[in-house]
């Protein structure tokens, strides 16, 4: 019987002994893990790991709390509130990622919207996770890009944009120009617009006078203009506004917008007189036709212009 009782508590201790050891392995591991746990936890990016495609966050680090103090609850609680916070032009990329039909090689450049209504800028690098060939779940880090975006949005704008006027400059007018000369097929209406007297104001009232006139002039035309019309300062005194899918009738119609627009600045302001001179010309085919359609509404713009100075010297 003893030899009974001496053989388990030999066992036994052989069990607690086994037991002993392998926890003492675990807090090893844990003690080496918990300064990456701290570092993850701590980490500045989303980090997840999401079953798919029913989406349940198997973890989501503390970083997505800057989109708001209550993000983590929020997702965890509701996984598909990720669909809710995308903006609509990115919510088919997030729909594509889910379902396994994205590039998983090139990171994915979304947008996600904040508590305080702001979208931010995230660059998203994932990986799908596969089992049995099937895809059942997605991990990756979401990294905020909101700075480097608006900065790289902010140099776009001022590579395309007339520095005076805010509206589009000579090198995007001729980008569009080739566009749709090579490109894309359109109907076309071309107008060109041209300060009359700049020199004389410059000569007379200074520069800053002159700049006044021509920053006016340019936001009648804008204010004139549709959000399809692209407006632009070719440098000096002279404008050119692009109506791609336009008819006819739209053209002639701005430009008499415009002209009734001047008048009633004129009206007001005495002391800073616009006068403009106006050519255009329309076509229902921009392929390989816009440098002629340039060319008849400048033709026309001069036409108006001389025939403004003939009638100044009859009047002498």
């Amino acid at each position: 019987m003893w030899f009974i009782v001496l053989g388990a508590t030999v066992l036994l201790l052989i069990v607690c002994i086994r037991q002993y050891f392998q926890l003492a392995q675990m807090k090893q591991q844990i003690d080496y893990l918990k300064p990456l746990i701290e570092t993850v936890e701590n980490v500045k990016d989303i980090i997840y790991y999401c079953e798919t495609p029913q989406i349940k966050y198997r973890y989501l680090s503390p970083g997505v709390n800057q989109l708001g103090p209550n993000s983590y609850i929020e997702h965890m609680e509701n996984p598909n509130k990720i669909f809710e916070i995308i903006h609509h032009e990115d919510y088919e990329k997030l729909e594509n990622k889910v379902l396994g039909k994205v590039d998983f090689s090139k990171p994915i450049t979304v947008r996600l919207l904040n508590e305080e209504g702001n979208y931010i800028w995230f660059e998203e690098y994932a990986t799908p996770v596969y089992k049995d060939g099937e895809m059942i779940a997605v991990q990756g880090i979401y990294r905020n890009i909101d700075d480097k975006m608006k900065l790289q949005q902010q140099l776009e704008y001022e590579v395309s944009h007339d520095g005076l006027t805010n509206v589009y400059n000579r090198t995007f007018f001729q980008t569009k120009m080739n566009f749709y000369n090579k490109i894309k097929e359109v109907p076309m209406g071309v107008i060109i617009c041209d300060l009359d007297q700049l020199k004389y104001i410059n000569d007379t009232y200074g520069h800053q006078t002159g700049d006044r006139l021509i920053l006016e002039a340019a936001n009648i035309l804008t204010n004139c203009a549709s959000e399809t019309m692209i407006i632009s300062r070719l440098g000096g005194d002279e404008f050119a506004v692009l109506l791609p899918n336009a008819e006819e009738e739209d053209v002639e119609e701005f430009v008499n917008k415009v002209f009734q627009n001047l008048n009633y600045h004129n009206t007001f302001n005495e002391s800073l007189q616009i006068h403009m001179s106006i050519g255009y010309s329309y076509i229902h085919s921009s392929i390989r036709n816009m440098e002629c359609l340039y060319s008849e509404a400048d033709h026309q713009m001069y036409t108006a212009k001389n025939a403004k100075r003939v009638l100044a010297r009859i009047r002498k």
